[in-house]
């Protein structure tokens, strides 16, 4: 009698890649698609791409019926990832206008979700934004990982092909950084099947 026991296949985590840039001529593509090769290199991970550029985001937070169709085609992708991780420049010292309005959008699509953070920009690489957006997640209970992905004065850390010059650097980062958000979004969804969370 074969006793031969295999442990549970575990579902690879969903993960929204949220491209958080809307302007004319930004550089979040760039980044995206990069990362976007880092997430597919994994077979834990399976993404979906929000692009805030892609999505007629509503002025108004009135929940009226053309609003609700605005966001017909990302309030699911939000609501199906068991993780997020979500790119942004920096504006001013913060992340733009058109990442906070897809967040206020959306609440119980966050809450109790891990979402890790990919910044780029000039000096600060972006990482003044990223401390904001922990605050803001920190309210719609969502978990911020640890170790983040900067890329400092962006522009010129990517070749024409759009790889970063430096190769081994991000790698790294983006391999300790996507780690880190598997092992919260197994942990939480776990969690939440054995109990709903109570936040």
């Amino acid at each position: 009698m074969n006793t031969t026991t295999h442990p549970p296949v575990v579902p690879p985590v969903r993960v929204a890649v949220v491209v958080g840039s809307n302007r004319q001529g930004r550089f979040g593509p760039v980044v995206a698609d990069w990362l976007l090769g880092r997430v597919r290199e994994r077979d834990d991970l399976v993404p979906d791409v929000v692009d805030v550029a892609e999505v007629a985001l509503p002025t108004t937070l009135s929940p009226t019926p053309e609003a609700k169709d605005a966001l017909a085609g990302v309030t699911p992708k939000l609501a199906d990832a068991d993780a997020y991780v979500v790119l942004t420049p920096e504006y001013n010292h913060s992340f733009p206008a058109g990442l906070k309005n897809l967040i206020d959008w959306h609440y119980t699509e966050w809450r109790a979700k891990p979402v890790a953070l990919v910044s780029y920009g000039g000096v600060s690489g972006g990482l003044r934004a990223v401390e904001h957006l922990r605050q803001v997640f920190a309210e719609l209970h969502a978990v911020t990982v640890r170790d983040t992905v900067s890329f400092h004065g962006a522009g010129a850390a990517f070749d024409a092909e759009g790889q970063p010059r430096d190769a081994s650097g991000p790698a790294a980062a983006a391999k300790v950084m996507l780690d880190q958000l598997v092992w919260w979004a197994r942990a939480l969804r776990e969690a939440k099947e054995r109990s709903p969370y109570a936040g």
